[in-house]
């Protein structure tokens, strides 16, 4: 009876926190136009001052905004990834680079059903192509999954026609697996470059980075990347841990650890919806 009221009210909690197209054109900061950055979430605050941590190369700056297409239809080149979203409700979105791995993403799936929470996987080809059931479920169960090219490479120094093949192969394998194309990129190590921007538009994707970095690939221990986390939880954050490229077994029991918490605490964990295919 206790387990069937606590269900209840977590799916209370969730109810619309998966964006339509019109929730997002209104929780995401419109265009490409300029606007003064947000105040920083409590991550910048005096709970994390007592822990610094190692910022991310995009860690606090503002979602540029993710707006209707544009009069040609066509996906916006951008000049910065997009990173959070607005602050409109209490809404995180947590994201997983580098899988699918059959050791440490089904866990961590098992975990986001269990509390019937959605999530973005930003996923290898070489990868995904090992492991397409993975992504037929991340399917099934409503995840978003986004591409992180074939091999993780540095984007900025290659070619654009390797920059190209990373990108659509992926896409071609996401789509084969998961049953669509990405409307989502992320660069391997934050680092991106013009055209990684202008190839990801060709394709058809957003460029999403993050707000939070959980540091998870440094293995610094599950109450760790516990605490970051809690710390840098409010209205609009894009926590980034992983799921595979190590032992990520920390991770695992991260999640299981603060995920329950944020939602106790009113967060809705959503995930970002293209507005236009």
């Amino acid at each position: 009876m206790q387990k069937d009221q606590l269900l209840t009210r977590r799916r209370a909690l969730l109810t619309g926190a998966t964006l339509g197209a019109a929730a997002v054109a209104a929780a995401l900061v419109p265009g490409t136009g300029m606007r003064a950055a947000p105040p920083a979430p409590p991550a910048a605050g005096a709970q994390a001052a007592r822990r610094p941590l190692k910022p991310s190369e995009y860690r606090l700056r503002p979602l540029t905004g993710y707006g209707p297409p544009s009069a040609t239809g066509r996906t916006p080149v951008r000049r910065e990834p997009l990173l959070r979203m607005s602050g409109r409700g209490r809404t995180m979105v947590l994201s997983f680079d580098d899988g699918p791995d059959p050791r440490y993403t089904p866990p961590i799936l098992d975990i986001l059903a269990r509390y019937e929470v959605r999530a973005m996987f930003f996923v290898c080809g070489e990868m995904a192509a090992e492991n397409r059931d993975i992504l037929a479920r991340m399917a099934d169960e409503g995840h978003v999954v986004g591409n992180h090219t074939w091999s993780h490479p540095l984007l900025t120094r290659l070619s654009r026609r390797r920059i190209r093949s990373e990108m659509e192969r992926t896409c071609d394998i996401i789509e084969k697996a998961h049953g669509e194309r990405p409307a989502w990129f992320r660069a391997p190590y934050g680092a991106w470059n013009r055209a990684a921007f202008q190839l990801g538009a060709e394709l058809g994707m957003e460029p999403l980075a993050w707000t939070v970095d959980t540091l998870d690939w440094t293995t610094p221990g599950a109450a760790t990347i516990v605490d970051r986390v809690e710390d840098g939880a409010a209205p609009g954050v894009v926590v980034l841990s992983h799921d595979a490229g190590g032992d990520r077994s920390q991770s695992v029991r991260a999640l299981r650890a603060y995920l329950p918490g944020l939602l106790d605490s009113g967060y809705h964990i959503s995930v970002p919806r293209r507005q236009y295919a």
